[in-house]
């Protein structure tokens, strides 16, 4: 066999000079070993090799136990990051499947042949292809039938034979994935994730031949042509690789991708992990709605149940092995549907490897992941570096915000940036009507994957039946800065062309399609350096949903939490219907059925859920203080969730009824509360968020102050152990007589102004009829704020305001500053420019 240094179109050195029986002894020797140890003429070639560009590897073929992150130019991003990992990672419990990696040497050699190379510089040199969707597509089809019809040079199939059998053994059934790792890939700026294609389930060498060529045709696949053009890298600097790599059997396991940081946010202190059956081609090419999860980095570091936030995904599919080779996708049954596909453990476990190969990289990391279904052990397949989320400026704080609120919602799913978009609606049922669409038509489809790259551009938004937030098509809305909702289920049946829509990514984890063009406004803002003032400033965050993104603003914590947000939008049954499941009716059953999901009891769904959503929330500021209000949902607002109608008395005025602590205290409800407390109690404990602190609200007496604190108590909450605060919410007229009394029961006050104004002024603050009256700058109202912080600064003990009012008025702020507050807990949109406000 001719030594792989023989080629002259590689080097430009003579062929007979290179045909050196050292060098073809050598077989898989780098070309600086030669260098370094070779017979004097094989250092001559070396040392002409080095003067015409440094240290070049000839191999045709490396082991991917052999390279290191540095061999991007040799083998690609994707093959150099995986043996990183197996010679770096693989001892502090990293597993990563073996295999070994075609050169780009090869490829440079390969096109080489038959001029390919210039039939491709000349033919992508027309620039008319890159604004013509039919052009790019009549030409990457041309570049890649010529690859396609030249064969591989013949030493490349032998390395690649010899290859194959070191790592199958020779076994026929020996299985690999076939994937594309280019030399630009995965770059800190730039996703090349899903531009080439991936095989799954190779069996013999002429399949991973057959699938090597077309993964090397693959580099000109109409999304990658455009990608590289739009991003500015020339298509002669970028050479593709083929990874092959040890088939991991997820096919009856499980499989996701995962990352070291929030997608969405770019919040840095949780990993994201999703998960479905089967191989990872569905979540990944977004034809799944996977499960997911948040895990908190730093109670995982713990050994605490750091998992704090998981949402249940359809799973309606997996793809799994044909026989004989290659993959297809089939129905999941219902029963794996409507559980987990992975457990607690391994979503940890994956949490941690996720880490360790963040810490190894030293940047966030975009991870692909599989559970072998024969060995129950997890693999890490693929690691790269996470290219949009922690790209965002620092410092810069970019708002989108619903300026009207739509009535009409057409369509919800998952949503994928922070942003919103509007226009007609567009929907393509395949990639040859790409034609069709108009530059700031919202894109709508079954679901979009990365070959759509060219119309994805031109969209305002995107609407996808299926795919979860870590597909490639979310991955290239959030990096072209386009709203995405994704998995929304019904999108193509609910939605026609041409309707007017407004996209809105900007309320939370859901995404939102309303109903006709609607205002919004995009605003952003240099935070600068914020000055220093004599209080802190805290945020009102009711919705998890929210918490990453606000938790990145400048902040001293959470200062009101609400819980009735997490019970109404993440359970939306009524605790006594829970606690009664077994009496309730087949329709209200079948209801509650769908909400609970994955959960073994009502009970732990509702438990569960709240220590979910008050642990994400606490996550979002840790390990500042975030002060969580138990519920105070009035009998009206009770009846409204599932059940509640069995349970709640209807009342003339709920506002001044059955709510809040008088709630707590009577025996009719402690049930339902001891759920609260046992949540509170998992989040503090279990989960290891012991800068969550309690805080009751409208205790009306002291004979309710006393009566609750024992009920805490009684329920594992002593105030004071383990260092839990327990804050009483001032806001009756009450509270503001016996405010020293009271503090005898709490460790401070959060004054909520929006009672302690109702009830000072006697207004019914729901009613538009006196509307005109309210204004916590009312005398009265500012005479009871001021009575409350001496009282609390007399006892030596915490004051806060928590209410709408400095929110609104920057002069009552100011004013509250004045009389010596602790902290001031505002609406997220409040917090700069009241902080500057008061700072001038």
């Amino acid at each position: 066999m001719s030594s792989p240094a023989a080629r002259t179109s590689a080097t430009g050195i003579s062929a007979t000079a290179m045909s050196l029986a050292g060098v073809a002894a050598a077989g898989a020797a780098s070309f600086g070993k030669v260098r370094r140890s070779g017979n004097v003429a094989q250092r001559k070639v070396a040392v002409a090799l080095q003067a015409r560009g440094g240290e070049v590897d000839l191999r045709q073929c490396i082991p991917l136990e052999e390279l290191r992150n540095t061999d991007v130019d040799k083998v690609g991003g994707k093959s150099a990051s995986l043996g990183e990992m197996i010679s770096q990672l693989s001892d502090v419990g990293v597993p990563v499947p073996g295999g070994f990696s075609t050169t780009a040497h090869a490829y440079k050699e390969f096109l080489d042949k038959g001029g390919i190379n210039d039939f491709i510089n000349t033919t992508l040199a027309d620039e008319t292809i890159y604004t013509d969707v039919n052009k790019l597509m009549a030409v990457g089809k041309l570049v890649r039938d010529k690859i396609m019809e030249t064969p591989f040079q013949k030493d490349f199939e032998e390395e690649l034979q010899r290859q194959w059998l070191r790592v199958s053994g020779g076994d026929p059934k020996f299985t690999f994935a076939v994937r594309s790792s280019a030399t630009a890939e995965d770059l800190p700026d730039a996703s090349f994730a899903g531009q080439q294609e991936t095989y799954l389930n190779v069996m013999g060498y002429e399949d991973m031949r057959k699938y090597c060529h077309l993964v090397f045709a693959s580099l000109f696949t109409d999304r990658a042509i455009s990608y590289r053009h739009d991003r500015g890298f020339a298509h002669e600097k970028v050479q593709l690789c083929c990874t092959c790599q040890k088939m991991v059997r997820s096919e009856t396991g499980a499989a996701g991708v995962m990352f070291s940081l929030d997608t969405e946010s770019g919040f840095d202190k949780v990993v994201f992990v999703t998960s479905a059956y089967g191989l990872g081609e569905t979540v990944v090419g977004g034809t799944v709605n996977p499960d997911e999860w948040y895990v908190f980095k730093p109670t995982l570091a713990e050994g605490k149940k750091a998992i704090v936030a998981r949402t249940m995904g359809s799973k309606k599919i997996k793809m799994v092995y044909k026989v004989g080779g290659g993959s297809e996708t089939v129905d999941t049954t219902p029963e794996d549907q409507e559980r987990w596909s992975a457990t607690d453990k391994e979503v940890e476990d994956l949490a941690t490897m996720a880490v360790k190969i963040e810490k190894h990289y030293g940047r966030p990391m975009d991870i692909e992941w599989a559970r072998d279904g024969d060995d129950g052990k997890i693999y890490i397949v693929q690691a790269r570096p996470e290219t949009v989320a922690s790209q965002k400026k620092v410092g810069v704080l970019e708002e989108y915000k619903m300026k009207e609120k739509g009535a009409n919602i057409l369509v919800e799913g998952r949503a994928v940036g922070k942003r919103i978009g509007s226009g007609k609606v567009n929907l393509l049922t395949s990639i040859d009507q790409m034609s069709e669409f108009k530059q700031g038509d919202v894109l709508v489809a079954d679901m979009t994957d990365p070959d759509w790259e060219p119309i994805m551009k031109k969209a305002s938004a995107i609407i996808t039946n299926r795919g979860g937030r870590t597909c490639h098509a979310a991955i290239i809305a959030r990096e072209l800065g386009i709203p995405a909702v994704v998995g929304c289920g019904d999108a193509t049946e609910k939605l026609s062309k041409g309707d007017e829509v407004t996209v809105s990514c900007s309320e939370g984890d859901t995404g939102f399609i309303y109903k006709g063009s609607l205002k919004f406004e995009r605003t952003t803002q240099d935070l600068g350096d914020l000055p220093k003032i004599g209080l802190k400033i805290m945020m009102n965050v009711g919705n998890p949903e929210t918490a990453f993104t606000f938790g990145q603003l400048p902040n001293d914590g959470i200062g009101l939490a609400r819980l009735e947000f997490v019970i109404n939008n993440a359970i939306g049954v009524h605790p006594q219907a829970l606690l009664n499941y077994s009496t309730l009716d087949a329709e209200t059953k079948a209801k509650i059925d769908m909400r609970m999901k994955g959960y073994a009891s009502p009970k732990e769904f509702y438990i569960n859920k709240i220590a979910e959503g008050v642990a994400t929330l606490a996550c979002s500021v840790y390990p500042k203080r975030i002060i969580v209000r138990l519920s105070d949902f009035k009998s009206n607002e009770y009846k409204s969730l599932i059940g509640g109608d069995k349970y709640e008395p209807d009342e003339e005025n709920p506002m001044i009824g059955f709510r809040g602590c008088g709630r707590y205290t009577d025996p009719a409800f402690e049930e339902c509360f001891a759920m609260e407390l046992e949540a509170m109690k998992k989040v503090r404990g279990e989960m290891g968020m012991t800068n969550v602190e309690l805080m009751i609200p409208f205790v009306r007496t002291l004979d309710m102050a006393k009566d609750v604190i024992d009920l805490l108590a009684k329920y594992g909450l002593k105030r004071g152990q383990d260092g839990l605060k327990v804050n009483m919410m001032a806001e009756l007229p009450s509270n503001v007589f016996l405010a020293e009394e009271f503090l005898e029961y709490f460790d401070g006050f959060s004054i909520g102004s929006n009672d302690l104004t109702q009830l000072t002024l006697g207004l019914d603050r729901d009613s538009g009829l006196v509307a005109q009256y309210f204004d916590e700058r009312n005398p009265a109202v500012m005479k009871g704020l001021e009575m409350l912080i001496k009282a609390a600064k007399k006892k030596g003990k915490y004051v806060g305001i928590c209410g709408q009012g400095p929110s609104d008025h920057p002069d009552l702020a100011k004013w509250l500053l004045d009389q010596g507050i602790d902290s001031l807990s505002l609406n997220p949109d409040s917090v700069i420019p009241t902080w500057q406000f008061l700072g001038k």
